[in-house]
């Protein structure tokens, strides 16, 4: 099995004609990726990469029965992209989009609870890498050819890193089940928390790799549900060892504002949560490896 996304998984691309959206929707599907159409405003009743284009979300839903999407939309317009997507029934929205002003992604967060809980759109990102089950399907822009299918989860707000420990583990024979980028940007449309549940009642994750920064209290909040629910294994790893307390470093969300912050901090916190953590990024394939060989 895996999380999220599948080789069934119908999926369109929001900016699908854009040269972004047009680039990384040829490399999902030449993954593999079950690509049903995209959206384009102005463009519907076209084709583009053999799909048909569509006006809006809806139109796209209703002719292709589209379960997720992935935005490839300029940040003024996003969160209104991500919202279509929610009112046209879209279960799971990826949304790579750097730059969505922190304002727009409140006002998505707060939209999404207009609906019940089991009606209710996830969101990954934005700014993320987006998420891959190896061999079966790939909504990002990740490199597939660096993961293999296997048993552990990855879940990161850095992409790069993400990527750094898929190629790791590969290189020493270990799979990923799915690898979920959920972007560093400081109000994202889920957490560690959240993917960890799903990773949880995969039968087919084995263990799970937790990659955070500085910054923000998620690292700690996943760490103590860890403890009290998690049956599987959590490697984690926090970036930012060295960074300056008051001083963004990179993602929007890397920040030092407040005590429990810092890599260090949430290393510790990881620590006392029985969490195992990789002491560097180079050490995150072999960190795996180990904590693997005790199961």
């Amino acid at each position: 099995m895996s999380i999220l996304i599948n080789e069934k998984t119908k999926i369109i691309v929001q900016g699908f004609t854009g040269d972004k959206g047009t680039f990384h929707a040829k490399e999902m599907i030449e993954y593999g990726t079950n690509v049903v159409g995209g959206v384009t405003p102005g463009k519907g009743g076209t084709t583009h990469l053999g799909k048909p284009v569509f006006d809006t979300v809806a139109d796209a839903v209703a002719a292709t029965g589209a379960e997720a999407s992935i935005t490839f939309v300029a940040p003024a317009f996003c969160a209104d992209a991500i919202m279509e997507a929610a009112d046209a029934g879209i279960q799971l929205v990826c949304s790579i989009t750097d730059g969505i002003p922190a304002q727009d992604m409140m006002r998505v967060k707060r939209y999404f609870m207009r609906y019940p809980k089991e009606r209710r759109t996830l969101m990954v990102g934005p700014n993320c890498a987006g998420i891959i089950s190896p061999g079966k399907a790939m909504l990002g822009i990740m490199p597939g050819h660096i993961y293999k299918q296997g048993n552990v989860g990855i879940v990161s707000r850095s992409g790069t890193l993400g990527y750094e420990a898929a190629a790791q583990m590969k290189a020493l024979g270990i799979g990923v089940s799915t690898s979920v980028g959920i972007g560093g940007d400081p109000i994202n449309g889920s957490s560690f928390l959240d993917h960890l549940m799903k990773f949880q009642d995969d039968p087919d994750t084995h263990a799970v790799v937790m990659i955070g920064e500085i910054g923000g209290p998620q690292e700690a909040e996943a760490s103590a549900w860890v403890k009290e629910n998690m049956k599987k294994p959590v490697i984690g790893y926090v970036a930012g060892l060295t960074a300056p307390k008051g001083r963004r470093m990179g993602h929007a969300g890397a920040i030092i504002s407040a005590a429990g912050d810092s890599a260090a901090e949430k290393s510790e916190i990881m620590r006392s949560f029985g969490l195992t953590v990789a002491p560097s990024a180079g050490e995150l394939g072999s960190t795996v490896a180990s904590v693997l060989a005790r199961l």
